[in-house]
């Protein structure tokens, strides 16, 4: 039986590395395929946090589909071909699981396509597992219950759906978790920066957005303190401006989130600054502007670019 890899965006996050071993597993389980889940890239700390928790081995890392001699892949979380592995054109997407806008995808041969506008891609996962009867193991509870706090800030996020807090308390049960005291703990493992280059920390969580002809990076870091990333700014504008030269990227938007005070600053270096001011209906003060109540990458930034580029 041929092989076929799952895996979420490139830089991947917590809800791309559960929404795809929860999916695979499943491939594996309830329709007996041979799928491994793959990473398009090392996790990040707050993910490493998660599979240290639930005693889970790191998924191996892969750049290229057809150097594994694969011919099928399963994408999570994610849909458009530039956060994808580098040679999507040359494979066949079996399926997409995945709760973002659908944008440069096409392809060839029918496939299955699951697009729910709900808090994770994990929540997603979840629903299949109690649509086929699958059993949901201690450790795939454990992730897709942190694929879901990680993408909505512990059910804080203006993204949470209505349906996520029953699927929440259904996993912390399977996974033997207090919701609240994990969920905690497991995002603040992730917003310990102070040992992170500049280029690494505008990387942490970035993707790249097609817009009316631009290439626009917009990167989200999260925090307990934004004045302990702003006091880095010289530094970041350097990586930022370097990142921007060395890929092409019209703009650079970074989100430093405070996920106590659920407020963003916004970081942004460019050629559209006019655009992206408009979007957000403030004005850049050296570079930065405070966004109150923003920590939606996918529902507050990215729908207000678009429209603003557009």
């Amino acid at each position: 039986m041929s092989q076929i890899l799952v895996f979420g965006h490139q830089n991947p996050d917590t809800d791309a590395i559960a929404s795809s071993y929860g999916w695979a597993y499943l491939e594996r389980t309830a329709w007996g395929r041979n799928a491994e889940c793959v990473g398009l890239g090392e996790p990040n700390e707050e993910t490493a946090f998660v599979l240290d928790y639930f005693k889970v081995e790191t998924p191996r890392v892969v750049e290229s589909a057809k150097a594994e001699g694969v011919e099928q892949v399963i994408l999570t979380d994610h849909n458009e071909f530039q956060q994808s592995i580098k040679d999507i054109s040359d494979v066949e997407i079996m399926a997409v699981i995945d709760h973002h806008r659908v944008a440069n995808f096409e392809t060839a041969n029918p496939l299955y396509m699951r697009l729910e506008p709900v808090g994770s891609a994990s929540s997603i996962v979840f629903r299949a597992f109690k649509e086929t009867g699958t059993a949901i193991p201690k450790e795939v509870a454990g992730l897709l219950l942190s694929g879901l706090i990680s993408d909505t800030l512990l059910l804080k996020s203006p993204t949470t759906h209505a349906s996520d807090p029953a699927v929440a308390k259904e996993l912390a049960e399977i996974a033997g978790v207090d919701l609240e005291e994990y969920g905690l703990a497991m995002l603040k493992a992730g917003t310990n920066l102070a040992s992170k280059s500049a280029e690494e920390l505008i990387d942490i969580d970035a993707k790249t957005f097609e817009l009316n002809g631009n290439n626009v990076r917009v990167a989200q870091v999260n925090t307990v303190d934004i004045n302990d990333v702003l006091m880095r700014q010289a530094e970041i504008e350097g990586a930022i401006e370097k990142s921007r030269a060395a890929n092409g990227y019209s703009d650079f938007i970074l989100m430093i989130t405070d996920i106590l005070n659920s407020n963003s600053e916004i970081l942004a270096l460019g050629s559209n600054m006019d655009r992206v001011e408009a979007a957000f209906d403030f004005v850049l003060e050296n570079n930065h502007a405070f966004l109150e109540g923003a920590v939606s990458r996918k529902k507050q930034v990215v729908p207000q670019l678009t429209e603003s580029f557009n």
